[in-house]
């Protein structure tokens, strides 16, 4: 017989108001109550119907993570971040692939929340960063976090978890320079991702720090991905004035490059050295491994959910007369250096 929540109030000594109120995590509850109806729910193991929830309300018990990205390790990264958030928040996930470049992409998210009655949207780069996507979603009246490069966040934005990815470049690149390089080459992500112009941003910087000219020669636009990376790679390896170190934007495009470098018989890091950014599985797949910087994407994800979780069930306990408050949440990620093998001093 399938437990109902009628069951877990009789179990608990409670309400099913109350009941409903724990599993929905509104505030206002005694501790005492909340461990009653929760040791209830676990010793029932009742499964709360989180769609009829959906219908039978005016809030919504479901968010939508948006994202138009070839990187399936990112993606799944991001995927697990919100699950976790919203599993400790009794919420569902709605996962949305999408064409960024789509003309009907506008149109395309209205139906998503008209239909599918969402309590709000976790955005990724790029749909995060491009403006035009933010003004239409902000005229749907759906809460939204964005999960964004640092470059991309507006003054006293409370809406954003961000990413510097440029401190993370500046340090990747001084790694290279410490390491006696001077020509670096750089292969770029895709143009309309933020985080391309906020990692290149720290490189130009370190260099200029170091005391050194900018070469554009170097600086190859690209895509992530590691056919971009290779191609990239070539061209840089098959230039009259090589470099001796390459960073490409992110893991997948430096598997790439690497890939290219023992096409063309270049031992790595004795004759080149080889950084890629994210810590994604391709920077332990390699051989060798690739140095690389370790952006923590679970963290990150859970934290946006966790944000417009928080917006959405404040704005459900105002109508009520009471609101929570987004505490303890990180709003600001730097990736952190990780040196492996692919990584060495200059050749002489």
């Amino acid at each position: 017989m399938k437990v109902t929540i009628n069951d877990v109030a009789a179990q608990a000594g409670v309400s099913i108001k109350t009941v409903s109120r724990v599993i929905n995590n509104e505030p206002s509850v005694r501790p005492t109550t909340k461990k009653k109806v929760m040791d209830a729910v676990k010793a029932l193991n009742y499964q709360p119907n989180l769609a009829a929830r959906n219908l039978a309300g005016t809030r919504s018990y479901t968010i939508a993570f948006i994202y138009d990205n070839p990187n399936a390790y990112y993606v799944i990264d991001m995927q697990n971040g919100i699950l976790d958030a919203c599993k400790a928040r009794g919420y569902e996930l709605l996962i949305h692939p999408s064409n960024s470049k789509s003309p009907n992409v506008y149109k395309e998210l209205e139906d998503l929340v008209d239909h599918s009655k969402v309590a709000g949207l976790v955005l990724t780069p790029p749909f995060s960063e491009t403006p035009d996507v933010i003004e239409s979603i902000k005229k749907l009246g759906v809460d939204y976090v964005r999960i964004v490069s640092a470059e991309a966040a507006e003054k006293d934005e409370d809406n954003c978890i961000q990413v510097d990815d440029s401190s993370a470049a500046y340090e990747l690149t001084r790694h290279l320079l410490e390491h006696g390089h001077k020509r670096i080459g750089f292969l770029c992500g895709g143009e309309e991702h933020v985080s391309t112009h906020g990692r290149l941003e720290g490189y130009r910087r370190a260099l200029r720090d170091a005391g050194l000219e900018v070469d554009e020669k170097l600086v190859l636009k690209g895509e992530y991905s590691f056919d971009s990376g290779v191609q990239g790679a070539k061209k840089l390896l098959e230039s009259a004035q090589p470099p001796t170190a390459i960073f490409a934007s992110n893991d997948e495009m430096a598997a790439g490059a690497l890939f290219a470098a023992r096409l063309m018989n270049i031992d790595i890091p004795s004759q080149l050295s080889i950084v890629g950014f994210e810590d994604s599985p391709f920077s332990r797949q390699t051989w060798p491994k690739l140095t690389t910087a370790h952006q923590p994407n679970n963290e990150i994800a859970k934290c946006a959910a966790a944000l417009v979780l928080s917006k959405a069930r404040s704005k459900g306990a105002t109508e009520t007369g009471s609101a929570s408050k987004e505490a303890g949440i990180q709003r600001k990620f730097t990736p952190s250096l990780v040196v492996r093998d692919s990584s060495g001093p200059a050749p002489e």
